[in-house]
């Protein structure tokens, strides 16, 4: 098989899909791996150090996409590069279509075979694709919080550990899955007050004995929801339903009764948002406010931190690109219903249930 290694052009997205090491393999197993010319760059990779593993250096991303029976990226492709794909391509990537049905629609008009890195499962139904950023986000959400509650960036000027004499800041997460617990993690060890919630009483259960009761778990409900945000220095939404578009917990109304200049920051982002105020951010302009509350929605935040990320990412990856490649796209799913499920769009027609509910589009079992 050809394999194509895309550059990301996302705004500020320094990620690649594939490291020097894995194009190794890809060539190990046989397959050609064609490289845009400088897609590892913002990682720290030199197109020499692809060439040196066996892959070939390509200047056009038109011949890439020509040649390539299957693309390799990070994050979705984006408007402009829609008209690169041809019927029955294997596009491998980051999808996250549930919100967003244009190109939800271009990739089924295109007929392309699109696998997405977050719908795919392990056998105890984790999602081990998604899972590396999840950790990075939710470890950068409480970063980037810490920093944009700063004066000078917009916030209240609290400091969340505080010091001997003065209260500690509040950090409120909704959501007690990996970005969650990983949230939760770095603000208890910059030493702020932490508080969880989580409609999954097990998972709360699991914060008070990891945590020692050092953190304060509540069942997500209204109440307990706005309870919370009145004494909330920093919000962060990691809420996830895999596939689907994320509820809208935190309303408009919400942010009236919090503490002015306090940071709502939305890891759920990518997935449509997890508050009604939330719309997408970048890297070179990450905030906005409303009502008096700083916004971060930065949808590829682990792309700032790109190299630890793309290690992260490509070590969970590999494996299920090479079995799409050393066996065919329909056989690799035939024989692995944890990779079946990353499918989204096949022939035209879209292939995951919760992306199809929260597009309104029609849903389609495909059998292999």
């Amino acid at each position: 098989m050809t394999v194509g290694l895309i550059k990301e052009i996302k705004v500020h997205e320094y990620r690649v899909g594939m490291t020097p090491d894995c194009v190794d393999a890809y060539v190990q197993n046989g397959h050609k791996v064609l490289v845009e010319k400088g897609a590892g760059l913002g990682a720290g990779f030199e197109d020499a150090s692809y060439v040196a593993k066996g892959g070939v250096i390509i200047e056009s991303k038109q011949q890439i996409f020509d040649e390539s029976d299957m693309i390799v990226k990070v994050k979705e492709p984006l408007p402009e590069e829609y008209e690169y794909f041809k019927e029955n391509q294997i596009l491998y990537t980051y999808l996250h279509l549930a919100a967003d049905k244009p190109q939800a629609l271009a990739l089924m008009a295109k007929k392309v075979k699109a696998v997405a890195y977050e719908t795919i499962t392990d056998n105890y139904g984790h999602l081990p694709c998604l899972t590396p950023m999840s950790q990075i986000a939710g470890r950068l959400a409480v970063q980037e919080g810490a920093k944009y509650l700063e004066k000078p960036f917009g916030g209240s000027g609290v400091l969340l550990g505080g010091v001997p004499g003065v209260k500690r800041g509040n950090v409120v997460i909704i959501g007690g899955g990996v970005v969650g617990m990983n949230a939760c993690q770095m603000a208890v060890g910059l030493g702020a007050n932490v508080t969880v919630l989580d409609i999954n009483p097990v998972a709360l259960a699991n914060y008070d004995q990891l945590f020692d009761s050092r953190v304060t778990t509540l069942y997500s409900n209204r109440t307990n929801l706005v309870v919370a945000l009145k004494e909330a220095d920093l919000v962060i939404g990691a809420v996830l339903i895999p596939g689907a578009a994320a509820p809208k917990l935190v309303k408009r109304e919400d942010l009236k009764v919090m503490k002015k200049h306090s940071v709502m920051v939305d890891v759920a982002i990518d997935q449509g948002g997890c508050f009604e105020t939330s719309h997408v951010t970048y890297h070179d302009n990450p905030t906005y406010v409303v009502d008096d509350i700083v916004h971060y929605c930065v949808g590829n935040m682990p792309g700032a931190v790109s190299l630890t990320s793309t290690l992260a990412l490509t070590s969970n990856t590999l494996r299920h690109g090479l079995a799409i490649a050393n066996k065919g796209l329909e056989k690799a799913l035939s024989e692995d219903k944890n990779l079946l499920n990353g499918l989204n769009v096949y022939d035209g027609k879209c292939t995951n249930t919760a992306v199809a509910k929260s597009l309104d589009i029609e849903y389609a079992q495909i059998n292999f």
